[in-house]
C-alpha cells in the first residue's frame, strides 16, 4: 500500500464519520485539560518544584502564551505540507513535551517544555476545524464541529477538579504521565483512521494580510474578539461575582450547571448551524444580552442567577461553532490560516477578559460585571447585524 492510498481532497462518506471525528475530540479535550489541569495541582508543583505558587502558576500562562504565538506562523509557513503528517507532528509535539515536563526537576526547564506544549497546542487547534470540515459534506458541517468541539467545555469543566482530584492519588507527574499515555493513545487513533488531505500548492496560497481583508473575515474576528472577551470578563471572576449577589457556597454548583447548559447549547448549535448560521447567531448573541441583563439584576434571588447563569451556558456554548463555520466559510480554501487567526484572537480575548475584568472588581466591584457584559453583547450583535453580506449570510 502506497503512501498516498488515504489521500483525500473531498469528503469520502456521505454521513458522519462519528469513530474519525471523535479523534479531533479528544485531541481537543486534551490541549485544554493540558492547558488548566495545573490549576488544581498548585499545591504539589509549587512544593516539588521549590517555587511558590504564583511561579508554579506561570505553567498555565506560558502555555497559552505558545499557544498565541504559534498559531498563525506555524499554519501559514506548513500549509504546503500534508494535514495528517502535520497534525501528528503537533500531536506528537505535545506528546513529547508533555513528557519533558513529567521527568524534568528544573522549574526553568519546565516553563520552556511548556511553552513548546502551548505552540503545539496552537497548531492543534489551527488545524482540527479545516481538517475537520474537508472530512464531511457541506451540509454536515455544524454537526461536525459539534462533535468535535464538546471536548472544550468538557475539559474547562473537568480539568481543574479532574486535575485535583488525580494529584490526590497518583501526584502531579502521575497525572502528566496519564496524560501523556492518552495522548500516545491519540497518535495511533490518528494514524489509523484519520484519512490524509493535502496542502495548499504555492499557486493556491494567499498572504496573510489579503487572507485578513478577505470579505467577512474581519466582522467573524471582531465578534470573536468581542464575544470570548465578553464570556471571559466574568467567568474567570465568577466567584467574586456570586459572592456579590450572595451565591457565595455555591460557586460548584453554579458552575456545572453552565456546563451542562453550554454542552446543550453545542448540541442545538450542531443540529441548526448548517442552514440558519445568522439567525444562530443573532439568536444567541441577543440571549447572551439577555443573560446577562438578569444577572445585572439578581442580586439576592437565586433563581434569578441561576436562570442567567443557564441561558448563559446555552447562549455560548455553540459560539466556537457558529464562529468557526461562519469563518470557514468566508475563508474557504484558506480555512485553516484564516482558524489559526482564530486561535490567536480567541486567547487574546481570554486574557483580554482577564484584564478587564480584574480593573473592573479593582475600581468598581463584581456587581459591575454583567453590565459590561451587556455591553459587550450588543456591540457583537450590532456586528453580526451588519455583516449579513459578508462572515453572516442569511442561508
Amino acid at each position: 500500500m502506497s503512501n498516498n492510498d488515504h489521500k483525500v481532497s473531498a469528503p469520502a462518506v456521505s454521513g458522519l464519520p462519528i469513530w474519525k471525528l471523535l479523534a479531533f475530540t479528544l485531541a481537543g479535550f486534551l490541549a485544554i485539560m493540558t492547558e488548566t489541569m495545573p490549576a488544581g495541582l498548585l499545591p504539589q508543583i509549587s512544593e516539588s518544584l521549590g517555587v511558590s505558587k504564583a511561579l508554579a502558576g506561570q505553567l498555565i500562562t506560558f502555555y497559552a502564551l505558545g499557544s498565541v504565538l504559534a498559531a498563525i506562523p506555524v499554519i501559514a509557513a506548513t500549509r504546503s505540507w500534508n494535514r495528517r503528517r502535520l497534525f501528528m507532528l503537533a500531536v506528537g509535539a505535545l506528546l513529547v513535551f508533555n513528557i519533558v515536563t513529567t521527568l524534568s526537576s528544573s522549574y526553568s526547564i519546565i516553563i520552556v517544555a511548556r511553552f513548546a506544549a502551548g505552540m503545539a497546542a496552537g497548531v492543534i487547534w489551527g488545524l482540527l476545524p479545516g481538517y475537520v470540515l474537508r472530512m464531511v459534506a457541506d451540509n454536515m458541517r455544524g454537526r461536525a464541529l459539534a462533535i468535535t468541539g464538546v471536548g472544550q467545555p468538557i475539559a474547562l469543566a473537568l480539568g481543574i477538579p479532574l486535575g485535583t482530584w488525580l494529584g490526590l492519588l497518583f501526584d502531579w507527574r502521575g497525572v502528566f504521565w496519564i496524560m501523556s499515555a492518552l495522548t500516545l493513545l491519540l497518535l495511533f487513533w490518528i494514524r489509523l483512521a484519520i484519512p490524509d488531505f493535502e496542502g495548499q500548492s504555492v499557486k493556491q496560497r494567499l498572504p496573510i494580510k489579503r487572507i485578513f481583508l478577505m470579505p467577512g473575515i474581519r466582522p467573524v474576528l471582531l465578534t470573536l474578539f468581542v464575544w470570548i472577551t465578553a464570556h471571559n470578563l466574568l467567568y474567570t471572576y465568577i466567584e467574586p461575582f456570586l459572592v456579590s449577589v450572595g451565591l457565595a457556597e455555591r460557586v460548584d454548583v453554579v458552575l456545572l450547571l453552565f456546563g451542562i447548559a453550554a454542552m446543550v447549547g453545542i448540541w442545538l448549535t450542531g443540529l441548526l448551524v448548517d442552514h440558519w448560521l445568522r439567525a444562530m447567531a443573532l439568536i444567541s448573541l441577543s440571549g447572551f444580552a439577555v443573560a446577562a441583563l438578569i444577572l445585572g439584576f439578581s442580586s439576592g434571588s437565586t433563581a434569578l442567577v441561576l436562570v442567567g447563569i443557564a441561558i448563559w451556558g446555552l447562549t455560548f456554548g455553540g459560539a466556537p461553532i457558529l464562529l468557526q463555520t461562519a469563518l470557514a466559510g468566508a475563508a474557504g480554501k484558506n480555512a485553516d490560516v484564516a482558524q489559526s487567526m482564530f486561535v490567536t484572537i480567541f486567547n487574546l480575548a481570554v486574557a483580554g477578559g482577564g484584564v478587564a475584568g480584574a480593573l473592573l472588581l479593582q475600581r468598581i466591584g463584581a456587581v459591575s460585571f454583567p453590565w459590561a457584559v451587556l455591553a459587550l453583547a450588543l456591540l457583537g450583535l450590532s456586528i453580526v447585524w451588519t455583516a449579513k453580506n459578508n462572515g453572516f449570510r442569511a442561508k
